[in-house]
């Protein structure tokens, strides 16, 4: 009898400095990022019903109901494209992602606002499914597919608004592409599923290059100047429903090569 592979877990990556903007100079509460903290809270409590489910009735969320796994997607359970995001498979594995999330999350909800920074986590998450689903056959689980995404997003908005933010825009996407170099190296470590790092990382950048915000530098006599976005979320949401279906028919053509 052969033993089943072990379950992989996503790499973490660790967030680049912020922003050198007026409203990055601090880290606010759940006011200002309630978009960030929301999902950390949220993957915290899931994390802790696994923890009591395993430990009061031997029976284990991640296995049974959540994590990516192969069989189980072919097999009709469809929601498995959603779940892995918020399901860990150890203690240091969600805390480590959680504080990537806490790190980078801000960042990214800053200047793409809470909606569309949810929007984007979400859809990366999705798409590292999709992609580890196509191309390893071993279960796994972890948000830091969809956090690779806020990376990407994050270094896609530097590099379109590298006119604006100068030299030191130019700094932070160095270090951003550093990051997501050398996370993706780390992740051809066995049992890390390097697949879901590369399927958040691209969704990310795609997602902002087409649906991200624009902004221009707007000045006004004796004013100080502000930051106005051309393409704000009102005008693009529609696109996302329409990127979130791209998304569900790349899925179904997996599942159907795969079937």
């Amino acid at each position: 009898m052969t033993q089943e592979p072990p379950l992989e877990e996503h790499a973490q990556s660790a967030p680049p400095a912020r922003p050198n903007t007026q409203t990055a100079r601090s880290r606010p509460g759940f006011k200002q990022f309630p978009g960030t903290y929301s999902l950390i809270a949220i993957t915290l409590v899931v994390f802790l019903g696994q923890f009591l489910s395993v430990e009061l009735f031997q029976f284990d969320w991640l296995l049974e109901m959540g994590a990516k796994s192969g069989p189980e997607i072919l097999s009709g359970e469809i929601w498995r494209f959603i779940t892995p995001m918020f399901l860990h498979v150890t203690i240091p594995h969600v805390l480590i992602n959680m504080y990537s999330l806490y790190a980078i999350g801000p960042a990214v909800e800053r200047f793409f606002g809470t909606a569309r920074f949810v929007a984007v986590y979400l859809l990366c998450g999705i798409a590292g499914v999709i992609l580890s689903l196509a191309f390893s056959p071993y279960p796994s689980a972890g948000a830091s597919g969809a956090i690779f995404g806020l990376l990407g997003s994050l270094g896609a908005f530097l590099y379109l608004h590298r006119g604006l933010f100068g030299r030191f825009g130019l700094i932070q996407l160095r270090q951003i592409v550093l990051v997501a170099l050398l996370n993706l190296g780390l992740g051809l470590m066995p049992g890390i599923d390097n697949w879901g790092h590369l399927g958040g990382l691209l969704a990310g950048i795609a997602l902002t290059f087409f649906l991200g915000p624009r902004y221009e530098a707007v000045w006004a006599t004796g004013e100080n100047g502000q930051l106005v976005d051309r393409r704000p979320w009102d005008e693009v949401r529609v696109l996302f429903v329409a990127a979130a279906g791209f998304l569900a028919a790349i899925a179904l053509l997996v599942v159907f090569f795969l079937a």
